[in-house]
Order: structure tokens, then C-alpha cells, then sequence
């Protein structure tokens, strides 16, 4: 069985990240969206509201599971049984930042990450740049999920 986390801290999940998933699961058995959970950040949603945006989602898709998580991703790999980090990638910075982190995790483990480019319609999209837009009260409804509603 292919399984791969998927991890992050989708505060909150964007359209860049659903097409992700959503092109994952043609590649594995089972995603492990895996919501990382820092003490030292300060998120705007908690990780309860970041675990339904996504679950809501994904609720029709039996592939994906989402969890919550502290700690090393390669750790969590090993406790869920998966093979496998999926990542995306929307531009040159984010390359490099994540193949640092790949040869870092190969070197620990035997974990390989696979990396998807997003889709173009979606590559300018971040999480921060929706944290934005909603603190400043723009249509931030464009750029994520239907199940990510702020009231």
C-alpha cells in the first residue's frame, strides 16, 4: 500500500493545497493530511476549525485522513506506516526551501518525498496571503475551499 503525508499547517487550507490532494490520491492508497501543530506560532484558525475545513473537503473522498501532529514528519511517517511526504511546490523558493528538507529526511530515514508543481491557477496562492485578505476584509472566498467559511 502507497501512503504518504501530506503535512502542513493549512491555516487555513487553500485551493493550491486541495488540487494537490486532490492529484495525490491518483498517485496513492491512502494521504495522511497532516496538520503540524507549533507552539511557538501563532495561528489564526485552531487546529480543530484547519482539521474540519479539510475533512469537510475531502468528505467524499475515503483516501484521505486528516490528523494533527507535533514533532518530526519523518517520525510521523514512521508511526503511520507511510512511505511517502507529498509536498507541493509553487515556485523556485519553494524548491529549495523543500529539497533541504527532503535530503534532510532521506538522510534520517528512508522516507522519499514527492513533489507536485501546482497548478498554474493556483501557484500565487498561500495561506498567509489569505490570513491577509481576510484580516483586511477582502473576497478571500476565491482562493480556498468551499468549506472554509469565517463567520
Amino acid at each position: 500500500m502507497r501512503k504518504a503525508i501530506f503535512p502542513g499547517s493549512f491555516d487555513p487550507i487553500t485551493n493550491g493545497h486541495y488540487d494537490i490532494i486532490k492529484r495525490g490520491v491518483s498517485l496513492f492508497d491512502e494521504i495522511v493530511v497532516a496538520i503540524g501543530i507549533n507552539a511557538e506560532k501563532k495561528y489564526m484558525f485552531s487546529p480543530e476549525d484547519r482539521k474540519r475545513f479539510i475533512e469537510e473537503a475531502f468528505k467524499d473522498e475515503p483516501k484521505i485522513k486528516v490528523i494533527t501532529y507535533e514533532g518530526l514528519t519523518i517520525d510521523l511517517c514512521r508511526k503511520e506506516k507511510a512511505e511517502f511526504i507529498l509536498r507541493g511546490l509553487r515556485n523556485p523558493a519553494d524548491f529549495e526551501f523543500e529539497k533541504a528538507i527532503a535530503h534532510t529526511n532521506r538522510l534520517l530515514s528512508k522516507i522519499e518525498t514527492v513533489f507536485l508543481l501546482t497548478a498554474s491557477k493556483t501557484s500565487y496562492i498561500s495561506s498567509s496571503i489569505v490570513r491577509d485578505v481576510l484580516r483586511n476584509g477582502g473576497d478571500y472566498t476565491v482562493l480556498v475551499p468551499d468549506s472554509v467559511r469565517v463567520k
